[in-house]
């Protein structure tokens, strides 16, 4: 479980970064994304899939989070 972080680039879309991996990609649809809650699973414009339990309240951004790889 990789550690990921996401912030707002300037037209304030999310960005999906992975230090390890020196990999960064839009966030293009996540599945709880609420007031009140914000994860489950997340897409990435690249069109792969990563998963994080939905969190309560939902962070702000910056944040670092522990995301795992989709199926």
């Amino acid at each position: 479980m990789p550690s990921v972080m996401i912030r707002r680039n300037d037209d304030g879309k999310l960005l999906f970064y992975v230090a390890k991996k020196d990999m960064e990609e839009t966030i293009a649809n996540v599945e709880k994304d609420t007031a009140e809650e914000w994860g489950g699973e997340i897409e990435l414009t690249d069109g792969s899939t990563w998963y994080i339990d939905p969190i309560s309240p939902p962070p702000s951004f910056p944040t670092t989070l522990r995301f795992k790889r989709g199926e």
